[in-house]
């Protein structure tokens, strides 16, 4: 029996797991099922491309199946945004600062009321388990907005650097217009990355989300037209590389905030050289994790796996480099061949998953070409975890290497994927030189059980973050950042407001 079709498409919900609309006025063997598509979100309205961009899937990297059709944004598009920008700029900048303070209130607040939606989307759309979008990536993205409501109306006393005796406190004013660029690694925290700081002070913004990843950033949208933001304070443009080119390149913009891979940073840096236009780069990594003799070894080996397998190691500072004192090496590689056979990985919708879906197609054959250069340069491969893996979708096993040489590619190169490279250190001094010897200063991990070496260590490891017996813990009031080729300034913290205010 054939079933009727509604007259008109449907908007699904996407907590439900349904993601299609349904048009129909066949019989069922003939009915066509078309994913819904969206549109840029530009002056307070989603608005179909300009200049013939289209639209692209956005695909469920653990079914292979499309959640839905975005627009690939065009330089028409993209001026589009630009130009409402610089429209509302003015009445937002003038804005009463505990006015604004109100609005990214709310925003906050909206995320916390639609989090379980937003959750499911996150892992959907980007492959990670629902338990890290569910207590981890949402909670951080409403955390972010929260903080920075709060120092909207304090930015006057938050550079005292500024203030000369016996003169009043210069006037602190926004930037202008914000071009922000964000990964797919960590979707809807990064937006709030970007978004909340310089919405507090007094920018307007022209966020574009990664092509893989752009749903969330699209219900943040919605959001921003719940809560009243006046139109034009945010816009949402999708599309790929040339749309990420086409803002950093638009006159109109004021300052590019980028987060992602080093070789499109440097890109970036090259093209705003001479412009005038504030830049901050957040790029890869290849950060070290350093366990010493005298350490918990079953903390840090939690320490290990939270830092390399959290989010399939698709973290810019995932502790990629594990180095281990030579007397402990055999006890730690053991402890993590036991903890490493019970990570289970599979559906990122199940609540029991740890390991989700890598990203992308094109995401999983860099890696597996990774893990086929570390076994053809001699190091020793473990993929201790035999769970059966889907037949459909993007799936690597967890694994880690041992007999690693510095020289390797997969101790020089971010593989961002949850493969570990494993090496040994004998002294304190031999630990600093190798975990200092990259190109990179994102992060660092220290695992040791004496305070007095913990600080001594930190202090001469080039990393802009270092965690100390723990990993990958995030604050929106700590300041994330890096040195030599993981970018320049930082994001988070009364730091990360420095780059959105002129003084």
């Amino acid at each position: 029996m054939t079933r009727q079709a509604p007259a008109a498409p449907r908007r699904l919900d996407f907590a439900t797991e349904l993601t299609r609309w349904e048009y129909a006025a066949a019989p069922e063997t003939t009915r066509v099922e078309i994913a819904p598509r969206y549109g840029h979100f530009i002056g307070g309205e989603f608005a179909a491309p300009a200049g013939g961009g289209g639209h692209f899937a956005s695909i469920n990297p653990a079914t292979e199946q499309p959640l839905c059709e975005v627009a690939q944004g065009s330089d028409a598009d993209v001026d589009a945004a630009v130009r409402a920008a610089r429209d509302a700029l003015p009445a937002w900048a003038g804005l009463p600062a505990k006015e604004r303070a109100k609005y990214i209130y709310r925003i906050a607040r909206r995320i916390q009321e639609r989090a379980r939606e937003l959750a499911v989307l996150e892992t959907m759309d980007g492959g990670k388990p629902i338990r890290e979008s569910r207590d981890v990536d949402i909670p951080l993205a409403a955390a972010h907005f929260f903080y920075h409501a709060g120092w909207a109306d304090k930015l006057e006393f938050a550079f005292p650097g500024t203030r000369t005796a016996g003169t009043p406190v210069p006037p602190v004013r926004p930037v202008g217009v914000c071009g922000q660029i964000i990964p797919w690694n960590f979707p809807l925290l990064m937006a709030a990355w970007k978004l909340a700081p310089a919405l507090a002070c007094g920018n307007t913004c022209v966020l574009k989300p990664a092509e893989t990843t752009p749903l969330t950033a699209l219900r943040l949208a919605e959001i921003c037209v719940e809560v009243g933001l006046p139109r034009g304070v945010v816009n949402v443009v999708t599309g790929d590389g040339r749309t990420g080119a086409a803002i950093v390149n638009h006159p109109g913009i004021d300052k590019i905030a980028f987060t992602g891979s080093t070789e499109v940073g440097k890109k970036i840096a090259a093209a705003v050289a001479g412009t005038g236009k504030r830049l901050t780069l957040e790029l890869g990594g290849k950060s070290p994790n350093i366990i010493f003799e005298d350490a918990s070894i079953d903390q840090a080996v939690e320490g290990i796996v939270e830092g390399i397998y959290f989010n399939q190691g698709h973290v810019c500072c995932a502790g990629s480099r594990l180095f281990v004192q030579e007397s402990v090496l055999e006890e730690v590689v053991e402890k993590l061949r036991i903890r490493m056979a019970s990570l289970r990985v599979g559906d990122p919708l199940d609540k029991n998953t740890d390991v989700g879906a890598i990203n992308s197609k094109q995401q999983l054959a860099t890696i597996r070409r990774y893990v086929e250069a570390g076994v053809a340069e001699g190091a020793r491969l473990h993929e201790v975890n035999g769970h059966p893996l889907p037949d459909r979708g993007y799936w690597c096993r967890p694994s880690f290497f041992t007999g690693v040489q510095p020289s390797h590619v997969i101790a020089r190169e971010e593989i961002f994927g949850p493969v570990l490279a494993v090496m040994s250190f004998r002294t304190p001094e031999e630990a600093i030189t190798r975990a200092n010897n990259t190109p990179y200063g994102l992060a660092a991990g220290v695992w040791t059980d004496k305070g007095s070496k913990i600080f001594e260590i930190a202090r001469r490891l080039k990393a802009g973050v270092v965690w100390l017996n723990t990993y990958n813990k995030f604050d929106p009031a700590s300041p994330f950042g890096g040195f030599k080729e993981s970018g320049f300034g930082r994001e988070g913290g009364l730091q990360g407001l420095r780059g959105y205010v002129r003084i």
